[in-house]
């Protein structure tokens, strides 16, 4: 049919114009957040490009349930400005004809909202996590080159090698200070080398040095002569990434473990297409425009029922990861609510004409001559 290729391929070209614009206003807050990120030393800066690649893929979900939303309602509204739902109209079609060729051209943005919540979602924030905790637990070898100043975030000295081996296994004019207790020590040494414990641990052994150690200020110093001098530098690396949290964790793990956070974060997956097909059923009767009110009248209610609906999903997913509310009492009805909602908004645009609100309710009003109008 004519009328539903015209609206399927708008609303493809919309949606796609609209998806560009969104995610180029997303990947710039990204790149800004994550750049910070790195500047203060929370994340590695080799690994910038896949952080914000994975964010990106997180938040593609909700990308995809307001592309959706803002394009159902940037062609239909366009078509009320321009006459061409008076057109349609006079042609025999009604608002709800327009219901399935919107729902065929949403059914791939709502079933890449699932599959991207349930999988694509807990997967780009496990792989973010474990990018920050290995760059949060790397070890100093890592960060060892010749002739610079190492202050490991956990350690509480500075080390600083002069020149090392191409096997990281012999160094030269090692220099480490530390400071303890208000005392400073500074040990020095022309030649030490890596050595690995059996626990996994690294360590610096400086040999033939001398070390200094007193309280600044004071004359009180002491000269230690030592034959070797140990200074641990890496630690034995994770095994496990059992502490991931919960927004980390595969969805079947979350069904075979059903504790309140598990539940709470279940809720918001199991949103996302929901959401979606709940936003395209709304934006079709919300499109309506009144010449007189202007254009862009109904993206200012799409933005209000945006933020509602989306804090009161995140209203009951406190709720349910707080143990206030069980998880079957607490996933459906806001849902439902907006269904209906969706269903309200139709038939009141379908009977426009008769009566405004009273036509949601079905009530008829009395004329003063006895006839029900």
């Amino acid at each position: 049919m004519i009328f539903q290729q015209a609206l399927r391929r708008e609303l493809a070209y919309t949606a796609g114009a609209v998806f560009l614009v969104m995610l180029t206003f997303m990947l710039t807050s990204l790149v800004i957040r994550i750049l910070g990120m790195a500047a203060t030393g929370r994340a590695s800066p080799n690994d910038v490009l896949m952080l914000i690649g994975l964010a990106a893929l997180g938040y593609l979900a909700i990308l995809l349930c307001a592309t959706l939303f803002i394009s159902t309602l940037i062609v239909l509204t366009r078509w009320y400005k321009d006459s061409e739902m008076v057109v349609w109209f006079s042609a025999g079609l009604s608002l709800r004809d327009f219901i399935k060729p919107v729902l065929q051209f949403a059914a791939p943005f709502v079933l890449l909202a699932l599959f991207l919540g349930a999988f694509a979602w807990p997967w780009a924030n496990q792989q973010s996590a474990l990018f920050r905790d290995r760059f949060q637990q790397r070890g100093v070898l890592s960060m060892i080159a010749a002739g610079r100043f190492i202050e490991p975030a956990n350690g509480n000295y500075v080390l600083f090698i002069e020149s090392i081996d191409g096997d990281m296994r012999h160094a030269r004019n090692v220099f480490v200070a530390n400071a303890e207790a208000g005392k400073v020590g500074v040990a020095l040494a022309h030649q030490g080398q890596f050595e690995t414990m059996p626990n996994g641990d690294r360590l610096v052994v400086m040999e033939d040095g001398r070390r200094y150690a007193g309280t600044p200020g004071k004359l009180d110093y002491r000269i230690v002569e030592f034959d070797r001098y140990a200074v641990k530098v890496d630690s034995k690396p994770p095994e496990s990434d059992a502490n991931l949290p919960v927004k980390s964790r595969d969805t079947i793990e979350l069904l075979r473990n059903p504790t309140n956070e598990n539940l709470g974060e279940l809720i918001w997956r199991l949103s996302l297409p929901i959401l979606a097909f709940n936003f395209v059923l709304i934006a079709i009767p919300l499109a309506y425009v009144n010449p007189r009110l202007g254009r862009y009248t109904p993206l200012v209610f799409a933005v209000l029922i945006y933020l509602t609906y989306s804090n009161l999903i995140n209203l009951s997913q406190a709720w349910v990861r707080s143990g206030s509310l069980p998880f079957g009492l607490a996933w459906w009805p806001f849902h439902l609510l907006a269904f209906l909602g969706a269903v309200m908004l139709f038939r009141y645009r379908q009977r426009y004409s008769l009566g405004g609100w009273r036509a949601v309710f079905g009530l008829r009003r009395r004329t003063p001559q006895g006839d029900l109008a």
